[in-house]
């Protein structure tokens, strides 16, 4: 039984208009989450103890490690005095492949890439998205604009990233938080995999930066526009226009920034396509 919570009630001391006074606060919960195959330790990263089956899940997911959900035949989450293992075991097929690739990872919140043993494996050519479906300018803002009521730990702590999924039919869900971005990443994959919900008609939505991991991972799962509040590095844009994805960042109140594949969305009011 998995005790631990997304945050917790600390005491605090405030020092305001001169005088200290005691008080508390909900701070959000960090603990080492190991992930295991087959009795095989592959990465330890830190993050926020909740929704951890979906983290292991979209984990396996975007690093590749699997292909298809059901390439996991089971899950189970481990709680120690050190943090929690999610223990999940592969078929046989994905079984070889995981003994093939296995190698020693330590993930620091922060670092996509540790581990990584050459250029190669850094930067290996992203899969290439659905095409077909055209998105509302405005509606992907709106989307953006209805995010933080729906960040439910972020609310209580104001330190956890958001990683969330909008599809203009059924509008934003599911939502996924965490310490760090890239496992709020990895939880929203999981759910969206063992909730069987289609992709490629939809958006991520992320209340981070864009770095060239977040592309990576958007490619993995499938979705053609990824929307962040922060800015993109240079190598986030150039992934970002290898895979098809529509990349917008900087996003506000009154608008944002489109950096590739513009031509996915419809800009004027009257439905036309802008040129």
């Amino acid at each position: 039984m998995i005790t631990s919570c997304a945050f917790n009630e600390v005491m605090k001391l405030v020092w305001s208009g001169g005088r200290p006074t005691l008080s508390s606060r909900p701070v959000a919960e960090e603990k080492a989450i190991a992930l295991s195959y087959n009795g095989s330790s592959h990465a330890v990263m830190m993050a926020t103890p909740a929704d951890l089956s979906d983290f292991g899940v979209g984990f396996a997911l975007t690093e590749g490690l699997v292909e298809k959900v059901d390439e996991i035949l089971s899950i189970e989450l481990v709680e120690t005095d050190l943090g929690i293992e999610i223990r999940m075991w592969l078929d046989q097929k994905r079984t070889r492949f995981f003994l093939v690739r296995r190698r020693a990872i330590l993930g620091p919140i922060g670092c996509g890439l540790c581990g990584i043993e050459s250029l190669e494996q850094a930067c290996p050519a992203p899969p290439q998205v659905a095409n077909g479906t055209m998105f509302r300018a405005r509606d992907l803002l709106n989307a953006m604009r209805g995010l933080a009521p729906l960040q439910s730990f972020n609310r209580k702590t104001r330190s956890m990233h958001a990683a969330a999924f909008w599809d203009p039919t059924i509008g934003i869900g599911p939502v996924r938080e965490d310490v760090g971005r890239h496992n709020a990443l990895d939880k929203l994959a999981g759910a969206l995999a063992r909730h069987n919900i289609a992709c490629s008609t939809g958006a991520i939505l992320l209340t981070s930066r864009v770095s060239v991991e977040l592309v990576q991972k958007t490619a993995m799962i499938g979705v053609p526009v990824l929307i962040a509040i922060s800015a993109p590095t240079t190598l986030a844009i150039e992934t970002a226009e290898k895979a098809g994805i529509t990349l917008i960042a900087v996003a506000r109140e009154d608008g944002y920034e489109v950096f590739t594949h513009p031509d996915r969305l419809i800009f004027s009011e009257n439905g036309m396509i802008a040129a």
